[in-house]
């Protein structure tokens, strides 16, 4: 006997883009989370993060391997600010020293500590 054999057709569905815009907004609100908004809705967990991802215009994830291209963003320069010097309280007793350090010459506040904790 010939058995038949049949192409099982697997649908593909094409969502309203008010729809997704409205599960997109669902999960941007406070306390909201993507799988259960996509439980709430039967959908895939995935399918929605590939909606807010296309929301925010972000790029989709390559399978391929392929590096994403370097971008350099222009920084501003950095501005000189004034710093507050190291400031030193010791205690003993009923007597109290305190030592300010300036803040660029750290590395000798540091060796002065040492050798007077030595």
């Amino acid at each position: 006997m010939d058995t038949i054999e049949t192409k099982k057709r697997t649908r593909v569905r094409a969502y309203p883009a008010e729809f997704k815009a409205q599960l997109v907004a669902e999960c941007e609100q406070p306390g909201a989370s993507v799988a259960k908004v996509a439980l709430a809705h039967g959908l895939n967990a995935n399918m929605l993060h590939t909606w807010r991802r296309d929301a925010r215009g972000a790029p989709a994830v390559s399978r391929s391997g392929a590096q994403p291209e370097f971008v350099s963003l222009p920084l501003p320069a950095p501005t000189p600010t004034t710093t507050s010097p190291i400031r030193i309280e010791l205690r003993h007793g009923a007597t109290s020293v305190a030592v300010s350090w300036p803040t660029d010459a750290a590395d000798a506040c540091a060796a002065w500590l040492r050798e007077l904790f030595r």
